[in-house]
């Protein structure tokens, strides 16, 4: 019994702990992969009834964008990476932990740069990125005047903000006051951006660089639904654009990193396409929400999540990626109206070959919100196909199969 204490002690010694931020549905994947590979698994997030507390070996109730104070946490636990996906409310806590810890991943310049959209269209501009047109603003009348000066629409934007929160598309002057109230009500800050609005088609794309170099670039379709602004509520993939177009996502994309000073980490994108040009409209250091995480490592054909977590470690992991990329599509679960849920059903096979993922976040008796922003999800479909067009016949066909009833 000594012996086998002592072997078990040295495995203790030995076995890597992970910070996780976040204890969401898309922190979920994360948590669950890191305790499948074996690492010591802390969840960082506000106490609450939220998914990711339950699969994890220990939960720390903190908010994660205290940076001072989980860093502390993180120096105290002795942590040997951090990680985060599918939010960017945590981001400057984990680029402050990778500073003081000197673990792999962005730093605390970069995050600073990627998270305030003020400081990210500074940067673009000075390094000759392609984007729209803003202004920075604090006051009605400065928000009236750059409104003057830009083409029509424009768009309001917290500097701060996540999940399409805090934006709003503004078409007349009648309009401004409203919008102005909306976005300072949103931000933490004491001052957003308006932009102009480029006409196009938007489009996103996911990427990772890892030690200066983009490892790959996956280009998707935006599925959107039209609110205040528009909100993505789904992806797909392959997403089909010319040899020219996908070289200026390249150039775009490496100008865009270089200005944000992004290394070690995935990277959400968000372009629109227009004269066939590609403009730059965010940059995120972290993996894409709205099932495009998953996404990557079905098109791809490998493990996305355990790359995140290997590369928060140092660990260098090898891919290989399919000769023949796997076309696939996902969606959220929305409602169009709030209420209690009094029924869910789900007549799907679930071991049809084309069904990779059907999940819901809530369940009978549970209040749910009519859909407006990202977190008012109410869960996930991701399917795939021999082609785009099967699988997103696959995605329409799955969804007439699920039927959630409200009271």
């Amino acid at each position: 019994m000594k012996y086998k204490s002592a072997i078990e002690k040295s495995v203790r010694i030995m076995k890597k702990k992970i910070m996780i931020l976040g204890a969401g549905v898309y922190q979920v994947p994360l948590i669950k992969k890191s305790k499948e590979l074996g690492y010591e698994t802390l969840v960082v997030s506000y106490e609450g009834n939220y998914p990711g507390f339950q699969f994890s070996d220990k939960n720390i109730y903190e908010d994660t964008t205290a940076y001072e104070k989980v860093a502390k946490i993180a120096q105290n636990e002795n942590i040997d990476g951090v990680c985060t996906a599918g939010t960017d409310v945590a981001l400057i806590t984990l680029g402050k932990i990778c500073d003081e810890l000197n673990l792999s991943g962005p730093s605390f310049e970069a995050v600073q740069l990627s998270t305030d959209k003020k400081k990210m269209k500074d940067a673009f501009i000075n390094s000759d990125v392609r984007t729209a047109k803003y202004f920075n603003v604090s006051t009605l009348d400065q928000s009236n005047e750059a409104f003057k000066k830009l083409n029509k629409p424009a768009i309001f934007k917290a500097v701060d903000s996540s999940g399409s929160r805090g934006i709003i598309r503004v078409d007349k002057e009648s309009e401004i006051s409203a919008a102005f109230d909306y976005v300072m009500e949103t931000t933490k800050k004491d001052y957003f951006i308006i932009e102009e609005f480029i006409i196009g088609e938007e489009f996103g794309a996911q990427a990772f660089i890892l030690n200066d170099e983009i490892k790959f670039i996956m280009p998707h379709g935006d599925m959107i639904f039209q609110g205040s602004t528009g909100v993505p509520i789904g992806h797909y993939v392959p997403y089909n654009l010319s040899t020219e177009i996908q070289r200026d996502i390249e150039t775009q994309l490496k100008y865009s990193i270089h200005a944000l000073k992004l290394n070690n980490c995935a990277i959400n994108a968000d372009f629109i396409l227009s004269d066939n040009k590609v403009y730059v409209l965010e940059i995120g250091a972290r993996t894409g929400a709205t099932c495009l995480a998953e996404m990557v490592g079905i098109h791809f054909g490998f493990d996305y999540f355990e790359y995140v977590i290997k590369n928060c470690l140092g660990i260098k992991m090898e891919v290989h990626f399919k000769n023949k990329k796997i076309p696939c599509a996902g969606e959220l679960l929305t409602s169009s109206q709030s209420g209690t849920i009094t029924k869910i059903t789900n007549e799907n096979l679930m071991k049809q070959p084309y069904i990779e993922d059907i999940s819901f976040d809530y369940k009978v008796n549970d209040q749910i919100n009519k859909f407006n922003v990202g977190p008012d999800r109410i869960g996930q479909i991701i399917v795939t196909g021999n082609t785009l067009e099967e699988s997103l016949n696959n995605l329409e066909f799955v969804k007439e199969k699920i039927k959630i009833e409200l009271k």
